[in-house]
């Protein structure tokens, strides 16, 4: 997906019908439940190499900002090792990225299955369970952390307006290598032009990319 010119978001209204919202949660629930009934054998090993790889959880609960601002707690495969959240602070000057995200290319905090798990994205997995407890949706923008949101411009917290998901137009568009800016807009263009159909085709593409790892670390 490529934008060919910046929307104006300045005034950004979400007035979605009753039909949309609906069909969309039920889409949710039953996109979910299968996933996580298809992918058990995944989760099991998964959880499996992550104990023998490193000390800790298996997985990895961190606080994340959801529709409107209302935080919850999302779940993925912990790919870092323990106190990951404590060497941020040592490792800042390391970023990347543009913007108010952290990432690291080759960061020193994941572990050897972690670099795995996030290449094939398999340490999104336990994210249907939030999908299905109605924090997220299967396609949406992806959810900040607070510290972020708290570095957003009015213009970027427009992102808050509905719910976040698993996949968007920023994951079948390149991920990481995108700028911020680039992400952002992505985002907007997703909130203004949603649809059933529009979901339909970015989790068509996501199986793809994700296969593919372009843009994963």
């Amino acid at each position: 997906t490529k934008i060919d010119q910046p929307y104006d978001y300045q005034s950004i209204e979400v007035h979605d019908s009753c039909i949309y919202l609906v069909v969309k949660r039920l889409i949710d629930i039953i996109v979910s439940i299968i996933g996580i009934i298809v992918l058990s054998p995944v989760f099991i090993l998964t959880a499996i190499a992550i104990k023998i790889d490193s000390k800790g959880p298996v997985l990895f609960r961190q606080v994340r900002t959801g529709k409107n601002g209302k935080e919850f707690v999302m779940l993925k495969f912990r790919s870092m090792v323990v106190d990951a959240e404590k060497l941020l602070t040592k490792n800042r000057e390391l970023n990347e990225y543009d913007g108010p995200a952290f990432k690291i290319k080759d960061d020193p905090r994941i572990t050897r299955v972690g670099k795995f798990i996030r290449r094939t994205s398999i340490d999104e997995l336990p994210q249907l369970f939030n999908v299905l407890a109605g924090d997220m949706s299967i396609v949406g923008p992806r959810p900040p952390i607070p510290s972020e949101v708290a570095e957003y411009t009015p213009y970027q917290m427009q992102r808050l307006l509905i719910k976040p998901g698993i996949t968007c137009l920023w994951q079948i568009s390149g991920r990481s290598n995108l700028t911020f800016n680039e992400w952002m807009e992505l985002d907007m263009k997703y909130i203004q032009e949603r649809s059933l159909w529009l979901d339909m085709k970015i989790m068509a593409k996501t199986i793809p990319v994700v296969l593919k790892a372009d843009g994963a670390y």
